[in-house]
């Protein structure tokens, strides 16, 4: 075993896929990278998320208290790099990238339609904001697209590198004391 630097643990245990976060303020809607978040429930369905007050969506988000979070595809990946290098103040981020916003049912911000999927988010807990910069989400409405031929996500190591979703291995078999959340 070596040493490893704790700045840098996130690269070993790193959340999930990369995703965007649609917010909504003042009519204009803005679209931001974020790679930190996790599933912290399942019913209702919580998410906690961070955005920082150096992210332009931080104030539609404490502002409005909804979101919707989007999640590409790997085929965006660059695109995708390429909105969290640049701010919501000075760029329509939908329009510069191509992305096609759609009215959601329950929240303002609209959703991303190239995207694998949509989670519309209402701020539940916001009590870890101010020191933390960690908002506590519950998705309220959640679709998918299955006819999307590039299903595949990708995940950001820490260091400007990404590692791909690969194969799934099944074991719902072995997963006896949670049979009740497979489907």
């Amino acid at each position: 075993m070596e040493n490893f630097p704790l700045n840098k643990v996130v690269r070993l245990i790193e959340p999930g896929p990369v995703v965007m976060v649609s917010t909504l303020q003042q009519g204009h809607a803005n679209l931001m990278t974020m790679g930190f978040h996790m599933m912290m429930q399942h019913d209702p369905p919580l998410i906690g998320a961070i955005v920082g007050p150096w992210d332009h969506s931080y104030h539609a988000l404490r502002a409005n208290k909804e979101c919707v979070i989007a999640i590409p595809g790997v085929d965006l990946i660059d695109k995708v790099v390429d909105i969290g290098n640049c701010s919501g103040n000075e760029v329509d981020k939908f329009a510069r990238f191509g992305f096609t916003p759609r009215k959601a049912k329950h929240v303002a911000p609209p959703l991303v339609v190239e995207c694998l999927a949509n989670i519309e988010c209402r701020v539940a807990d916001m009590q870890l904001v101010d020191q933390y910069d960690f908002f506590i989400l519950e998705a309220v409405q959640a679709w998918i697209n299955p006819h999307r031929k590039e299903q595949r996500t990708f995940h950001h190591k820490g260091d400007g590198t990404f590692s791909v979703s690969g194969r799934t291995l099944n074991r719902q078999d072995r997963m006896v004391r949670w049979k009740q959340f497979q489907d």
